[in-house]
């Protein structure tokens, strides 16, 4: 069974950074294209950033572009968010997804529709 779990979120203050971890089991995950995604209260869940397999290639949200990095260990079958410059609107929870089929890309929007496989995911709270 797939199964996706994220770490590292938590409490922090205006400008912290923090570090995100998916882990899977039971599969490669540098088979698939993985996405990070949040949803804030009251809001729809959007894309934050995305990276293909096997080549890498990355894609972000506008406004976390120059603050956030996505990345993957294959030898841990982990991939991560490294969140700097955190900031209140940054305040969500966070959710790792594999898309629904391996190799497919992310595209330039990557839709959560795209996405069959879920974490339970980590809150972020960024708050002074």
């Amino acid at each position: 069974q797939v199964q996706l779990v994220e770490s590292g979120g938590g409490l922090v203050q205006p400008g912290a950074s923090l570090k995100l971890s998916c882990a899977a089991s039971e599969f490669t995950l540098d088979d698939y294209a993985v996405g990070w995604f949040r949803q804030a209260p009251g809001k729809e869940r959007e894309g934050v950033a995305c990276i293909n397999s096997r080549n890498g290639n990355t894609y972000y949200k506008a406004s976390v572009k120059s603050r956030f990095t996505i990345s993957r260990d294959n030898a841990k079958n982990t991939v991560y968010l490294v969140m700097n410059s955190l900031k209140p609107e940054d305040t969500a929870v966070y959710s790792c997804a594999t898309h629904r089929f391996p190799l497919r890309s992310c595209g330039s929007t990557w839709p959560s529709r795209d996405f069959g496989s879920w974490g339970q995911g980590t809150q972020v709270t960024v708050s002074s």
